[in-house]
């Protein structure tokens, strides 16, 4: 028999492991081979890069390696797919 309310209670304890990664471990998964892609506004990138103008209201899309280096700032999902295609990166999923 099937009883629901025990199953959530085991799926809530559960943790994938990569949640749980420092910055450090993360970075050390792929070093330059893994990137993620974040999407981030104006004003947080107006902090990150200093020498640049970005609109404060808008979205960017951001590609970060995974020892947190910017890697592409740009403002279509597109765009990030086309420089995507001749990188050797894999990409992994940030929630």
């Amino acid at each position: 028999m099937y009883e629901k309310r025990s199953h959530e209670a085991i799926s809530d304890q559960l943790i994938h492991p990569l949640k749980s990664l420092t910055r450090a471990q993360f970075a050390a998964l792929g070093g330059d081979a893994v990137a993620y892609v974040r999407p981030v506004s104006g004003a947080i990138l107006a902090d990150m890069i200093t020498n640049a103008e970005f609109d404060h209201a808008t979205f960017y899309q951001l590609v970060m390696s995974a020892d947190g280096t910017p890697l592409l700032v740009t403002d279509t999902e597109d765009a990030v797919v086309d420089w995507l295609g001749d990188k050797n990166l894999g990409l992994a999923t940030v929630h």
